[in-house]
């Protein structure tokens, strides 16, 4: 007995099956009325195959009544495309379906927005009908693509010894660093169960119980405002616990787990081979790119030029530098060789950014100009110049200003100068480990030292460090691992010694 809704998949026909009698069921996808021959190109979550029915076909009067996402079940040929009429974009590109019945399993009405074609449309309308907005190609992809790199995660963390738990969602409330989600509880009344912001208590009882290497792909709920990278309320995280190891290992088991999923969905893009993860410190970071998650992908390294401008001839710095602030250098490659209004624009930038200016030298033809070079004297300009290795055509920008600020905003113009020179290599993704985070910050509100990320890691230096060293010099058994300027994990040696913690 033949199945009721289909023999094949949209997806699946291929010149092998010329001559078969098929049934497809689908979605109307696109209708091409060529005056007595109708085309229509039948949609199923694997794939498109084009339908046509003429005059001869019971099925030309049923499609040709039909709006754009009905749902419909052919019974009809699979016939070969001459070459004139081949899609190679199509698996199904070879053939096409000549329709010998058609029957209307659910009938649309007019839609308040198109799926074929991917036009941008407000996102309110997207999310009113997110049934039709699913149906689109690059939506459609996206889900398929991410259930896929689940599963290869699983596989991969399976293969380097992990086994998965999966840790309670109705919880207390653990600090975090953001809000908790509550859900009143029936039984206790005005007592409430918090959503995990992640699995963290649970997953460190199962470690404490011995269980060795945990991973899970792990609902995290955190009652934050959205971010350009991260939508509010929840999200999913590759969570992950080991014992008795140090933190290279860490490092050495998770790249080529981490590669080997950039590599298997990277579309042929490069990806940074697995045991050539730079590892960044902090202190550096923050000096060569002005961030603790850089691009790498951008060739640019900030430069601290302080010294140059101790009693320079250029006022405001001078001033800057005798009141303990800092100048930071961001160079431009073959800027010089342009007019003034990219250097114009840059300094423009950074006013509306919030910041006073950006200064520049714009050299053009081995000759520095604007005001900063003018000032500072021929000799000093000279050998500043030298010492950022700057060529006849290049441009240099300066940030200035207390460590921290000046340290923003040369990260920020290193990547605009990036961008606006076209210096970033896009199709490739590179990765790196940022370590030896400070373990203390200085709280400028409430003037006290305050933990930098959190007082559970393990201290570098031990109980030693932590009763001798300037607290503000101490670092942490703290890392992030950083891809093309995010973020996308981070993690620490837990801190498991009492005394350490007190």
């Amino acid at each position: 007995m033949a199945h009721p809704y289909r023999s094949h998949t949209c997806g699946a026909l291929t010149k092998a099956e010329v001559g078969q009698t098929v049934r497809l069921s689908g979605w109307v996808h696109r209708k091409r009325d060529h005056g007595g021959v109708l085309f229509v190109d039948l949609r199923d979550h694997y794939g498109i195959t084009q339908i046509v029915a003429d005059d001869d076909s019971p099925a030309l009067a049923i499609l040709d009544g039909l709006r754009l996402e009905s749902v419909v079940t052919i019974d009809g040929v699979v016939k070969a495309r001459n070459d004139a009429t081949v899609n190679p974009n199509l698996a199904t590109g070879e053939i096409e379906v000549f329709a010998r019945s058609a029957e209307v399993l659910s009938r649309a009405e007019e839609l308040p927005m198109p799926v074929a074609g991917e036009q941008e449309y407000p996102e309110d309308i997207r999310l009113r009908y997110r049934f039709l907005d699913l149906r689109r190609d690059t939506l459609h992809a996206n889900i398929v693509t991410r259930t896929k790199i689940i599963s290869d995660m699983r596989r991969r963390m399976e293969g380097a010894g992990f086994t998965e738990y999966s840790t309670p969602i109705l919880t207390a409330s653990s600090p975090e660093g953001a809000r908790d989600f509550l859900v009143p509880s029936r039984i206790h009344a005005g007592r409430f169960y918090a959503l995990p912001q992640a699995p963290q208590q649970y997953k460190q009882l199962l470690m404490v119980a011995g269980f060795d290497r945990y991973f899970q792909i792990a609902p995290c709920f955190r009652d934050e405002d959205p971010r350009a990278d991260r939508l509010p309320g929840e999200f999913y995280q590759l969570d992950l616990e080991m014992s008795f190891v140090t933190q290279e290992e860490i490092w050495e088991t998770m790249e080529p787990v981490i590669q080997g999923v950039f590599a298997q969905f990277a579309d042929g893009k490069p990806v940074t081979p697995a045991g050539e993860f730079r590892r960044i410190p902090h202190a550096q970071a923050m000096l060569d790119y002005g961030t603790d998650k850089p691009d790498l992908r951008n060739p640019l390294i900030i430069r601290d030029v302080t010294e140059h401008f101790i009693e320079s001839g250029f006022g405001i710095f001078a001033g800057i530098v005798g009141n303990g602030g800092v100048i930071r250098a961001i160079p431009a490659p073959g800027a010089g060789a342009g007019s003034r209004k990219f250097f114009d624009e840059m300094n423009n930038w950074a006013r509306g950014e919030g910041y006073s200016g950006l200064g520049y030298i714009n050299i053009k033809d081995g000759v520095p100009g604007g005001p900063i070079a003018k000032n500072h004297g021929e000799e000093k300009t000279a050998a500043l110049i030298a010492a950022l290795g700057l060529g006849p055509d290049d441009g240099v920008f300066f940030a200035a200003g207390k460590e921290e600020q000046a340290a923003k905003l040369a990260g920020a113009a290193r990547i605009r100068v990036g961008e606006q020179l076209d210096l970033i290599d896009r199709d490739r993704f590179e990765l790196a480990w940022i370590v030896d985070f400070p373990f203390y910050e200085w709280d400028e509100d409430n003037k006290k030292v305050d933990f930098a990320h959190n007082p559970f890691s393990m201290p570098q230096g031990g109980m030693e460090a932590l009763e001798g060293q300037d607290p503000l010099t101490l670092k942490a058994y703290q890392y992030d691992l950083v891809c093309n300027g995010y973020e996308i994990a981070s993690g620490s040696i837990r801190n498991q010694s009492p005394e350490l913690m007190v």
